[in-house]
Parts: structure tokens; sequence; C-alpha cells
């Protein structure tokens, strides 16, 4: 292993020297668009169920990691900082990695791991396990505890949907960015919610009252100011903080936001149907049993007007057999676990081969 770019990062372990498998850890890493965490584990007995609650050493917390929102140089040197940061609150050092999971937003294409994993084993010890998966595959795990089996719906600043069958086949619907249509997404109802301003302050459109709740919330006094503002940075989570706005409207009865939201209910559940589809979750009668894992700001619960539950209730109309579930570990800690998994599945395929 060597120094990257931003390799002082490392300097701690020259006062940190840990002895050879006395404290071997696990790193799991969920980047997403909006921020980054990094948990360091130990290593965990090779057994079929998991101590409750999952042990975690040190976590860390970093900014965006997706390459294609900050650039790739600028998401490596915080992956490595916040790697970095997790192991020295651990008091752990690079030569104690067994194995590492990065979970990354951005992660698309075999070619978007292939660069990260040649990066990584540039840092990590060359006996370390790496596995560079999208950030969807974290989501999942945390619901499931590492098993990379149904299907996650994540509905943050952005939103995939990502399933995976026993056998190890894999499918996802959206995930493509805004400008490619993430409708449903954090970030798609905020600028669904600034169209309709700019459409009522026009008379295209009908009067909401999004438009005194927006500006209001961003001390702005016309809707012509919002095209300076959004354009000043049109970053994706300033965008999509507006979310809440367009909820609280919603529950006051507002119908361009309530038909926001629906609309946003409907492109969620057409992306965890197209997934479910594709890999037969639901079983050629489409009863199947299968956990339907919830994540993401979006989906969180809201006691008035509750996306996620709407999403849910759409979904097992279509799938009665899906099982919904809203994690009790973050994502960070699923990423942990599914390297965890894949290290205890290699480790007795060994052992039958030996």
């Amino acid at each position: 292993m060597k120094r990257y770019r931003n390799g002082e990062v490392w300097d701690f372990e020259n006062q940190m020297p840990v002895v050879a498998g006395a404290g071997d850890v696990i790193l799991g890493l969920d980047g997403g668009t909006t921020s980054t965490v990094c948990i360091c584990m130990p290593i965990l007995p090779f057994s079929d169920l998991l101590p409750d609650p999952v042990p975690v050493l040190a976590r860390a917390v970093a900014g965006c990691t997706n390459h294609n929102s900050v650039g790739e140089a600028a998401a490596r040197e915080t992956l490595e900082q916040v790697m970095a940061e997790a192991l020295a609150k651990s008091g752990s050092n690079r030569s104690a990695v067994r194995a590492v999971c990065l979970a990354v937003s951005g992660v698309n294409h075999p070619s978007d791991q292939q660069r990260i994993l040649d990066w990584l084993r540039d840092v990590f010890p060359s006996n370390a396990r790496l596995y560079v998966q999208n950030d969807a595959v974290a989501a999942l795990a945390c619901g499931t505890l590492g098993k990379l089996h149904g299907c996650v719906l994540i509905a943050g600043t952005g939103t995939i949907a990502y399933g995976f069958t026993e056998d190890g086949r894999e499918a996802r619907a959206a995930g493509a960015g805004p400008t490619l249509g993430d409708w449903g997404s954090g970030y798609g109802i905020a600028a669904q919610a600034l169209t309709a301003v700019i459409r009522a302050h026009d008379g295209r459109g009908p009067h909401t009252m999004l438009m005194s709740s927006i500006l209001g919330k961003l001390g702005l006094s016309s809707p012509d100011e919002l095209i300076g503002w959004t354009y000043a940075d049109p970053s994706w989570a300033r965008i999509a903080a507006l979310v809440p706005v367009v909820v609280c409207c919603a529950i006051a009865g507002d119908e361009v936001a309530n038909k926001i939201l629906f609309d946003s209910v409907e492109e969620l559940r057409l992306s965890v149907k197209a997934v479910v589809q594709r890999l037969g979750l639901c079983g050629p009668e489409g009863k199947d049993s299968f956990p339907l894992v919830m994540v993401g700001g979006v989906l969180d619960e809201n006691k008035r007007w509750d996306i996620g539950e709407e999403v849910i209730k759409c979904i097992s109309k279509d799938y009665p057999g899906a099982v919904p579930i809203r994690p009790k570990v973050e994502p960070a800690v699923g990423a942990a676990l599914v390297a965890w998994n894949f290290c205890m599945k290699e480790s007795l395929e060994n052992a039958f081969k030996s």
C-alpha cells in the first residue's frame, strides 16, 4: 500500500501500531450524494446469528462522494479521509483491515467499480478483501443484515430501486440522476415545486401556496428571485432540502403540492415494480414473499403525509408478498455486513476445497 494524493491523512498510523491479527476490522462505507458515512466493525465470528446490536468501533462522516456530482478526484479524496478518520477513531490502522466494502452512489457500471478497486489496492494491504458496490447495495443490506436478496427503494436526494435474487442476479431502475429524471426523489419533488411556483407566477399554472411558502423559506420577496437562487448553486442536495416545504403545503390542502407528492409515489412504485418484474422476485403467480427495504429521507415516517407508507400501500396491491422493512441499522453498517458475508462465504468455499 502507498500514500495516495492526500497521504497525510494516514500520518496517525505512525503513533498507532497495531499487532497483526490482534484487532482485525472491517470497514463499511455508504457514500451518497449528500453525505458519506464510514464505520469500523470488528471481525465477527462466522455464524448465522449476528449480535444485536451489531458492534461498531467507530463512525466517521464526510460530504458527497458521488463522482458524477463532485468529480473523481474530490470523491476519492473524501473517501480516503473518511476511512482514515474511522480507523483513527477506532484505534486501528490499515494493517488491521481484513475487508472493505465501499457502497457509493454513482457506481453504475463495471468500469466504475474497477477504477475504484484499482485505487483501493494502492491504499490497503494486499491481503485485504475489497468490494465496491452501488450505495443501493448497502441500503438493501442494512435491512436484510448483509444478505443480498430482495428489493431496496432509496428515496433521498436521489432515488433508485435495486434488487438481488438469491442466485446472484441483480437489476436496477431509476438512479440516473436528475437530468435523466430521478422522479420521486427529493430533488425531483423540490424541482417540480419550484417549477410550479414559476408557472403560477407566469400565469401558466394554477395558484399554489408553494409560492409564498418557498419564498418565505428562502427569504426571497419575488418568484423572479428564484431564478438567481436556483442557478447560483444548483447542487442536488440544496434543491432537495425544500421537500419539507412541499409536504407542509400538501398537508395544508394545496392541490398542486398534493399532486406532486402523489405523482412521486407513483414514480417510486414504478421503479420497484420494474425491478421486481425483471428479477421475478414475486414468483410466477406474483405472490411470493420478498424483502422490500425502504431507505431515505423522502420515505421517513410522517404521520400526516407519509410518502413511504403510500408507496408501501401501492406496492402491496401489486405484490401482496412484499415485506416492507424500515432498517434498524444504517447503510454503512449494511456495507460492513456485506463484506463480512462475502468473507464468510469465501472462507466456507475454501474450507470445502481443502
